[in-house]
């Protein structure tokens, strides 16, 4: 029940804070904060579309009543219709500075929720982050990390999206298991319709009886994109961290 409160309660608004911030806070441990997040996005977004209407009729309304009021008493000339009264006041509300702040922020929300969807990745809002890291530049603090993504986070986010896009369009089927041999070493290359939770380099892998090393795995065209490369282990012993795997259902290829 805490830790539901936290997440989806002080979580969305906890999580604008910078990560120095957020660490620092005595529940930072008890909040899933890429729920939090992404649910923060969900009401930012929305905060700022709703803030956005408001602003518009707020704006545009009176400044075309008045000019109507003033076009029919004859002090804007002849000639002049609804419509360029309108198309005047649309550009006073376009070009005014609060209706571009409300559009980086609905944005900002945007790619605060896909962060936290695709990537996990927790991002505060930039005003924040900026005062953090004057704070940090004022008291000659370590310099902190950047709220927004870096080269790496943007990767891991295109990444993300390209494999969920991958995935919609592929049929899970068996495994195909590819035995090889490198001099006197035996490789195996598992291919997955499917990624594989926690299949990482350098794990060790018990293929049925026998342990592997993961070497590497990329991501490929065609219907098993997703590819493993072993090689054989002289000896292994079980342990928590060793992964299981069983080819009773997948298909052998030489």
């Amino acid at each position: 029940m805490l830790t539901f409160f936290l997440t989806y309660i002080a979580g969305p608004l906890a999580s604008l804070l910078p990560a120095r911030w957020r660490n620092a806070l005595p529940f930072a441990g008890h909040v899933q904060w890429s729920r939090a997040a992404a649910l923060s996005g969900v009401l930012q977004v929305a905060a700022a579309i709703l803030a956005l209407a408001y602003w518009y009729q707020y704006i545009m309304f009176p400044i075309v009543d008045r000019g109507v009021d003033l076009a029919l008493k004859g002090k804007l000339g002849d000639g002049v219709t609804d419509q360029q009264i309108a198309g005047a006041a649309y550009t006073v509300f376009l070009f005014h500075p609060l209706t571009w702040v409300l559009v980086y922020f609905a944005i900002e929300g945007a790619v605060r929720l896909c962060g936290a969807a695709f990537t996990e990745t927790v991002f505060g809002t930039l005003p924040l982050g900026l005062i953090d890291r004057m704070l940090s530049l004022a008291t000659n603090r370590a310099e902190a990390k950047p709220e927004f993504p870096d080269q790496r986070n943007a990767q891991s986010f295109a990444s993300a999206v390209r494999e969920r896009t991958l995935l919609s369009r592929l049929k899970q089927v068996p495994d195909e298991l590819h035995y090889a041999t490198d001099q006197t070493e035996e490789l195996l290359e598992i291919r997955a319709s499917r990624r594989k939770d926690d299949w990482l380099a350098p794990k060790v892998v018990r293929v049925d009886d026998l342990y592997y090393r993961l070497e590497q795995n990329s991501v490929e065209d065609g219907p098993r994109p997703f590819r493993y490369r072993l090689r054989r282990l002289e000896r292994g012993v079980p342990g928590r961290n060793v992964l299981l795997y069983k080819t009773e259902d997948a298909l052998v290829k030489q």
